[in-house]
């Protein structure tokens, strides 16, 4: 069953895919940071969502979709228009190179992100294994 993007299921389904990653663990295994994802309205999406993604280790202890973005502290903050984010799920846009050319924005530091691209290229494969309805 496909699940709708943005949802607290959708990022929680991440979270799990990110806990049975072997892949995710070892390219992770010194990461600490959380990250909320700050999924902007555009022609296909009517409005802002925030989606938190606890991540420490190599794993993801936590997710939600938060009610408001002051519910969660997150060391970095990535927020990018309904469409984009649809991009970077189906693998069309590596995030790191979306960073990059500000196509996604990002709070928080980037060369601390830069480290750790082998982790973030497993979070987007993740993401492609979660059947997900973009309301389509």
């Amino acid at each position: 069953m496909a699940l709708s993007f943005p949802s607290d299921e959708w990022i929680k389904e991440l979270s799990n895919q990110l806990n049975a990653s072997p892949s995710y663990e070892q390219s992770a295994q010194d990461w600490e940071g959380d990250f909320i994802f700050v999924v902007e309205p555009d022609e296909n999406y009517p409005e802002t969502t925030h989606l938190f993604l606890a991540l420490f280790h190599g794993k993801s202890p936590g997710a939600e979709m938060l009610s408001s973005p002051d519910q969660q502290e997150a060391e970095f903050v990535i927020q990018a228009p309904f469409g984009t984010w649809r991009r970077v799920i189906e693998g069309q846009l590596e995030p790191i190179q979306g960073m990059m050319t500000r196509k996604l924005k990002l709070r928080g530091n980037m060369m601390k992100i830069m480290r750790y691209p082998a982790a973030a290229k497993e979070i987007v494969s993740c993401c492609a294994r979660i059947p997900t309805d973009f309301g389509d």
